[in-house]
């Protein structure tokens, strides 16, 4: 049974973090995690940064004067230092919005989901791998009181604790079953689209369905949905909360498609809580009433924004690269992705490559594919060209 770090040190001023820094220097792989306060606070903020090896941890207490993440750009850009995460992709838009950008990761999250484990959280890797229970109760805490308690700070730490281990254990399981490069491949095109966080509320697309709308009953609709998102930035941003405590994704659908008139209809709508009906009530039933008005005048906009060339044979290429991936995926053993990525699947569907040298180019393919796949995929997509290329 391996060893682990039994305790960890905080890091609060800029020597602790300088000194650290230099410890961590001397690890070839590294377990990395960090901690936000997005569940209670309009726009998260980096609470903690923990990094553990096979004989220490630090938390680096990020909200602390001088404690500058900046000072593991060396350590997190070095490709040759393993940096095991779980569940990266949030986490890498957190560090290069500060400044941090990661080589090297190796996503243990990523791994299992393409080995096909039937459990990927962390607390389950560490119960079945190592027999150790990681308790829950803190996941949506606020890790931004100071000072930490006591029972935060151990769940922070446990996070990174046993992950050199755990990542290690699923290394060596993704080499075993011949998926490994997949894996890496796929780990380096999470660090290169980790870009710093969007605006909060700057990708909201309203979800919905236009069955049963008529084109100016789907605009009322989408206008409804758009107002609504627009104030409940406002109001959240004002009492600093995430803006889904003001009105979530569900509770704007069902507000757009139902349009209640009163407070006590707008009590009723899915997910909209009292508090907010006592507090913006009169507004949210406002907007919906002007928003009606203009559709009865004429005036919104019925989505008529000009549509590109259709290409006829991308349907074709679709099901056909479904269909080849689950063939291969079946032949291998391996779960579909291995075989093709979500991403190189739509890659493909939209430009199919003309010969297996366009293949070598593709972004995150990789040189094993192209042996095991690249002359049937050339020879599969052949008949479904894009017209006028």
């Amino acid at each position: 049974m391996p060893t682990f770090p039994q305790g960890a040190l905080d890091v609060v001023d800029a020597a602790g973090a300088e000194a650290a820094t230099r410890v961590l220097e001397s690890a070839p792989e590294l377990a990395v995690d960090l901690e936000a306060d997005a569940m209670h606070a309009f726009r998260a903020r980096l609470c903690f940064l923990q990094l553990g090896t096979d004989a220490d941890i630090f938390l680096f207490d990020t909200l602390q004067p001088g404690v500058d993440p900046r000072l593991l750009v060396p350590l997190m850009a070095d490709p040759e230092r393993t940096k095991f995460f779980h569940a990266a992709q949030g986490d890498l838009q957190f560090l290069a919005e500060a400044g941090v950008r990661v080589r090297g990761l190796f996503d243990t999250h990523r791994a299992v989901t393409l080995l096909g484990w039937p459990k990927v959280g962390l607390a389950d890797l560490a119960r079945e791998k190592l027999g150790v229970e990681l308790p829950k109760e803190h996941q949506q805490s606020d890790f931004s009181l100071r000072p930490l308690p006591p029972g935060m700070r151990d769940y922070i730490a446990n996070d990174v604790r046993y992950l050199c281990e755990l990542g290690r254990q699923v290394r060596d399981a993704c080499r075993e079953a011949d998926i490994l490069e997949e894996v890496l491949l796929d780990c380096a095109r999470m660090c290169d689209e980790a870009a710093a966080r969007p605006e909060t509320g700057a990708e909201y697309k309203p979800k919905l369905s236009r069955s049963g709308l008529s084109s100016t009953q789907y605009a009322l609709a989408h206008a409804i949905a758009q107002g609504l998102h627009k104030q409940r930035l406002e109001w959240a941003e004002k009492d600093n909360v995430p803006m889904g405590r003001m009105l979530s994704n569900m509770a704007i659908t069902d507000l757009a498609l139902k349009q209640p008139n009163t407070h006590k209809d707008l009590a009723r709508a899915a997910g909209v809580r009292g508090a907010v009906v006592r507090a913006h009530g009169d507004a949210i039933l406002t907007l919906i009433r002007e928003q009606q008005e203009k559709a009865a005048r004429g005036e919104l906009d019925l989505d008529r924004e000009p549509k590109g060339p259709r290409d006829p044979h991308r349907r074709k290429r679709e099901d056909a690269l479904k269909a080849f991936r689950i063939e291969q995926a079946t032949a291998r053993k391996v779960t579909p992705s291995v075989v093709l990525t979500n991403p190189l699947m739509d890659a493909l569907a939209s430009q199919p490559p003309a010969d297996t040298e366009a293949l070598t180019q593709l972004p995150y393919f990789g040189e094993k594919r192209v042996r095991l796949y690249g002359e049937k995929l050339v020879a599969l997509l052949a008949p479904y060209p894009v017209l006028g290329s």
